[in-house]
């Protein structure tokens, strides 16, 4: 498995972003739509409790992903993934569950893609959560100097799956946010995830 170079900014303006970006030449490959993705794991959740780690099925729109990711902490280079490109999603999802994984969740996110020479930037929407920018490059020093040409504070970013997203908003554990097993934009905000907003 390979570690994937990339940071997170939260809280982030899109519309600003997306000037910005046109500004440095980069273009925008895919505007934003609708994604769908689903998680596994073994009905004894080994993935999740031994390594940190998951399957997913995601339709990016464009294409259809599978991946194994596992999260080994939340620097830099700390989220490792194995990643193939699939035909079809149902035909994946029953790969998986022929192999005996069970789906843990099943997620809607809304995402715009945009590339500026090695650099994959992601403008991301998740349900009841501010949007966000990912920037993945190929290395800590280039994705300094993006950041900074983006007006981004380089000491807010952060490292690690969608969990720390919720986390800047909501008073959640990992396990809060990995247990919910339907996020739609349809759906209103939880009650019990209200409950835990901060203020």
């Amino acid at each position: 498995m390979k570690p994937e170079i990339e940071v997170k900014f939260l809280k982030v303006d899109h519309d600003v972003l997306r000037a910005r970006l046109a500004a440095l030449g980069a273009e925008c490959m895919h505007p934003m739509r609708l994604m769908r993705r689903k998680t596994f794991d073994f009905p004894d959740s080994r993935l999740s409790q031994t390594k940190n780690g998951w399957a997913r099925i995601r339709d990016e729109g464009n294409q259809v992903t599978m991946s194994y990711k596992q999260l080994n902490d939340r620097t830099l280079h700390g989220t490792h993934e194995v990643n193939l490109i699939v035909d079809n999603f149902e035909n994946a999802e029953a790969f998986l569950l022929e192999l005996g994984l069970v789906v843990k969740s099943y997620q809607e996110t809304k995402r715009e893609s945009w590339r500026l020479d090695d650099f994959e930037i992601e403008l991301d929407v998740w349900p009841w959560a501010a949007p966000y920018i990912e920037i993945e490059g190929p290395d800590e020093q280039s994705l300094k100097h993006l950041a900074e040409q983006l007006g981004l504070d380089w000491a807010a970013a952060c490292h690690g799956s969608v969990e720390i997203v919720y986390q800047a908003e909501y008073d959640v554990t990992d396990e809060e946010i990995d247990d919910i097993s339907h996020m739609t934009f349809e759906e209103p905000t939880p009650e019990w995830l209200q409950q835990k907003a901060l203020t």
